[in-house]
């Protein structure tokens, strides 16, 4: 029987699945192959284990580890509400991490960058794992590098991200969108950022569908008003695990109150296909300050999500 433990160093194929022990085995992201081979690879899950740019609680470095440890569960059973495998339509593999040296970190971006840039080589979409949030702009400076800039973005967060920094060397999780729309790599008229509670005086004409707007007007609108915001443009999906109120995600760095459920989260998610969607990621996860891996589990459902939402596309188009 040992053809059924440890999927993830021994399975020869790119899709489908099989049965595991969820409590046994190596814990890749939902038990996919870990690989280096981008050969006919659809979608490569990496981590970015970076927490050097906090203003509050560090911790984030451990996150992609904590995501892939919570997602064994997900990987037993066909995806809900889905209804179907993900992995019969796309060949998904855990790339492993993206290599930094904290020694140096003024490397930091240069090596995500190239990390990413590799994988759009490949034409694979990447789904990365944080670490804290600025490892989203070199993210997208290299999805500009491939497919232009003015990018849509949607951005799940309590926080815009929006502060002001002109220095565009420093370190920040509170400023690289910021640099992003300054410096054109994304588009604010076409972007959308959802759950915001923290106020900053220059939002940089990003569409705000703050926590208060969520909960008044509620899910259906909040989809609608996203879709209409980036039509088919080229659209990266960002989800900081704050945007889920402290107490569905209270393992973070910045937690805020008054935040959207996991439910909520999800159900706005889970309603964005159709979109041109070319790469995602999940951050700020901080095991330290979790309690029973509910933030990991949260943010192991969004990842999943974000697969079946390429999926469910692909089903459609055939």
């Amino acid at each position: 029987m040992s053809e059924l433990v440890d999927a993830a160093i021994a399975r020869k194929a790119l899709k489908g699945s099989q049965f595991e022990m969820t409590y046994g085995g190596v814990t890749s992201f939902m038990r996919r192959n870990y690989t280096k081979d981008l050969t006919n690879v659809d979608v490569a899950v990496s981590g970015v284990p970076f927490d050097l740019a906090v203003t509050y609680r560090s911790g984030a470095r451990l996150g992609p580890r904590a995501i892939r440890a919570a997602s064994v569960q997900l990987a037993e059973l066909t995806t809900f509400p889905w209804g179907f495998n993900p992995f019969d339509e796309l060949a998904v593999i855990d790339y492993g991490d993206c290599f930094l040296d904290p020694h140096n970190p003024l490397t930091t971006p240069h090596a995500i960058q190239a990390h990413i840039r590799n994988l759009l080589d490949h034409n694979v979409f990447p789904l990365t794992f944080g670490g804290d949030h600025y490892i989203t702009y070199p993210i997208l400076k290299a999805m500009a590098e491939k497919y232009g800039k003015g990018l849509s973005v949607i951005h799940f967060d309590a926080h815009c991200d929006t502060w002001r920094d002109d220095d565009e060397d420093s370190l920040n999780h509170g400023t690289m969108f910021y640099k992003a729309i300054k410096n054109g790599v994304v588009d604010p008229k076409h972007s959308a950022q959802i759950g915001i509670r923290t106020w900053n005086q220059d939002f940089m004409g990003m569409n705000v569908l703050d926590a208060p707007f969520v909960h008044e007007h509620g899910v259906k609108t909040v989809i609608e008003r996203v879709k209409q915001i980036v039509g088919d443009r080229p659209t990266y999906i960002t989800f900081d695990i704050d945007c889920l109120d402290p107490a569905f995600a209270p393992g973070t760095g910045t937690p805020v109150s008054g935040g959207l459920s996991s439910a909520q989260g999800l159900a706005i998610l889970r309603g964005l296909t159709g979109l041109n969607l070319i790469g995602a990621d999940v951050v700020e996860v901080a095991p330290a300050y979790d309690h029973a891996e509910i933030t990991a589990i949260a943010a192991a459902h969004v990842a999943c999500d974000m697969i079946c939402l390429l999926a469910h596309d692909k089903k459609i188009k055939k």
